[in-house]
């Protein structure tokens, strides 16, 4: 999915327009991408206040789109319609709208570019709506990417800013960011704000400019507990919990559940070939090395409890099922019973 984003956004960067775009799914990151490329390359500036249109699902209808839509373009050679929030339209699931779109895409206007944001919902493709919108549109599927391939979206993302970054400030910047594509993004654009000439992003930068504490991060919880380290993560877990605004329990638990469940893999894997559990878990092999640390101070049936505790100290942390606790005690006990 995530070249089939690139390839699309290629093409608009290029001049390449399709006259119907239908983008749809979880990952907004990559639909508002597109949409926001559009807007600022399909027409010059000039051109814009006549032959832009913005609409927005809550406000308006198919009919309203489809009408704008077949609008010849004023004093130029195209027009744009951008229906954000696409699945807020409420004929959507009518037989009559989805008629109109159906007939439309069918027999597009080639002077105008009709762009559906239609976010955090999918149509259903074995319907005839649902296949004339695959068939007859430039169509992406957003889906939320998994863990192990943020590192390599992170990487991807720098290379097309023309920038280097280290394998030890992509793991920092996915250890503490996880799969957030729009945090991670703003995270970066502000690491190459101070990036000077052919200099590399690394972990260094991340910490000074992202904000990340150079010895109090997910990434240092991690690398104590892979090394049975209990006075560094215990001093973590302190640190995580008189500032938790800043360090989310919830996106400690995520983070931790993930890399448990690394361990789990790596224990049931027959090839213990760093290159064969960098392909498995989703690293660079510089950090396989940790990870088999990890596995032999956690034994798999430990790196099964642990789990077990990760749930439960989630559902503590919400109240369900446990008495509330604040986020710094349910840290803090997380952290002795994964260690003991």
């Amino acid at each position: 999915m995530a070249s089939e984003y690139a390839e699309i956004l290629r093409d608009i960067k290029s001049g390449s327009f399709s006259p119907v775009y239908f983008l749809q799914g979880e990952e907004t990151f990559f639909i508002d991408s597109i949409i926001n490329e559009i807007e600022s390359s399909a027409l010059d500036e000039s051109q814009r206040s006549f032959n832009q249109i913005i609409l927005y699902g809550k406000d308006t209808s198919l009919v309203d789109v489809i009408g704008a839509s077949k609008r010849y373009p004023m004093m130029g050679e195209r027009q744009v319609v951008i229906v954000k929030e696409a699945q807020e339209i409420r004929d959507w699931t009518k037989e009559d709208g989805q008629n109109l779109v159906v007939n439309y895409l069918e027999n597009p206007l080639t002077s105008t570019i009709l762009v559906f944001g239609y976010k955090y919902k999918s149509v259903d493709k074995r319907t005839k709506f649902g296949k004339t919108v695959e068939k007859n549109s430039v169509f992406l599927n957003a889906k939320k990417l998994y863990d192990n391939q943020v590192p390599d979206w992170i990487r991807g993302y720098c290379k097309t800013k023309g920038v280097r970054i280290q394998d030890s400030a992509v793991m920092m910047l996915s250890e503490n960011i996880g799969n957030n594509l729009q945090r991670l993004a703003n995270e970066i654009e502000k690491l190459l704000l101070n990036v000077k000439g052919d200099q590399e992003v690394d972990s260094a930068m991340v910490q000074r400019y992202v904000g990340i504490s150079k010895d109090y991060n997910i990434f240092e919880l991690q690398k104590a507990l892979s090394a049975m380290n209990k006075l560094k993560a215990h001093k973590i877990a302190d640190y995580f919990g008189s500032n938790p605004s800043n360090n989310p329990l919830v996106l400690t638990i995520y983070s931790l559940f993930s890399y448990f469940s690394k361990l789990l893999l790596v224990h049931h894997s027959d090839n213990k070939n760093d290159k064969a559990i960098a392909s498995l878990i989703g690293v660079n092999p510089f950090f396989v090395k940790e990870y088999l640390q990890a596995a032999r101070n956690y034994p798999l049936g430990k790196v099964v409890q642990n789990i077990k505790h990760l749930h439960e100290a989630d559902m503590q942390s919400k109240g369900i099922g446990f008495a509330t606790k604040k986020e710094g005690p349910v840290l803090t006990e997380l952290v002795y019973k994964l260690m003991n």
